[in-house]
């Protein structure tokens, strides 16, 4: 489930080397130093019954790759590495990066990044 600011995602019944997991990430766009805004993550919930919560800032700049470190930051918590959640739940994954990049458009008045395959030229 999507909501600016916040994504849900879970998998009741642990299947096909796939645990079970319940996670809420959080996220907003905060001032940063004279580099520009970050975006702060915090993710927490339950992978395979044990309770995790970690929190990740990046830069405005490279955060158009947050869904990796959000599949690294759920591995290291105990979900197989090609499980992330990001590829089950890619619909509100989807969704959360174009909130971000709308948010951060609107502090800094141009395209997310360079690397941003929807920048506008």
């Amino acid at each position: 489930m999507f909501e600016p600011g916040h994504v849900h995602v879970f998998n009741p019944v642990a299947a096909l080397g796939l645990p079970t997991y319940n996670v809420d990430l959080h996220y907003e766009v905060r001032p940063g130093a004279k580099e520009g805004p970050v975006v702060h993550f915090r993710m927490a919930g339950e992978i395979a019954g044990k309770p995790f919560e970690d929190e990740f800032e990046m830069s405005h700049d490279t955060v158009f790759n947050f869904a990796s470190m959000v599949g690294k930051v759920a591995a290291r918590h105990g979900m197989p590495v090609n499980h992330s959640p990001v590829l089950r739940h890619h619909k509100e994954f989807d969704a959360t990066f174009e909130d971000i990049r709308a948010k951060l458009k609107a502090i800094i008045g141009g395209p997310l990044s360079a690397h941003d395959p929807n920048a506008e030229s």
